[in-house]
């Protein structure tokens, strides 16, 4: 029997972010059979980008290898004993938009984005220019991305930090759905 039940933790992550108000629209789970390595998928979006155009994926990765050295060290302690705090699992956030008709400063948006998710959920913007033909304008796709580590000894215990990264999810969602009428032309043409 394993000591942290991975799969109901994401059902709980499930009902905590439904509970601050995001959408599931979706749900993954993929075991590689060589490795037994295994990732959640959950795609969400907040209440108001019902229908577009911003999407949520959330990411959680467990290692085989991390899970039983935990386990090992939680079996070879006295009952009461919890095992040191260094055992985590990553959890990514990464924000989805179509591309972009007229793109943002990138580093006024990083900035930005940094100062919403602050040093509890920090956030990285890159972009991607792509060219579907040579005769077209390029396409700008943003990827914004943050990335939180689970700790296992605070799972055990059945400690769920959560709340403070979904309120910053929240923000950078507003932030974006506010934007982003400034990045897509309108069509009212």
């Amino acid at each position: 029997m394993a000591a942290i039940d991975i799969t109901g933790y994401v059902a709980s992550l499930k009902d905590h972010a439904h509970a601050h108000g995001f959408h599931i629209h979706d749900e993954r789970q993929f075991i590689e059979t060589y490795s037994l390595r295994q990732t959640w998928e959950v795609d969400l979006h907040p209440a108001e980008a019902c229908g577009g155009p911003l999407d949520l994926h959330l990411t959680l990765e467990a290692d085989p290898r991390t899970l039983l050295s935990f386990e090992d060290v939680l079996w070879s302690l006295p009952e009461d004993d919890l095992p040191p705090d260094e055992y985590w699992l990553p959890l990514t956030f990464t924000w989805a938009l179509p591309p972009v008709d007229d793109s943002p400063n990138m580093l006024v948006l990083a900035t930005d984005l940094a100062g919403l998710g602050g040093t509890a959920l920090p956030v990285e913007v890159s972009a991607i220019d792509s060219l579907i033909s040579v005769t077209d304008p390029t396409k700008r796709t943003l990827m914004i991305v943050a990335r939180k580590e689970l700790s296992l000894q605070a799972l055990l215990q059945g400690e769920d930090d959560m709340c403070q990264p979904f309120d910053l999810c929240t923000k950078i969602c507003d932030y974006l759905l506010h934007h982003a009428q400034d990045w897509y032309e309108s069509e009212s043409a």
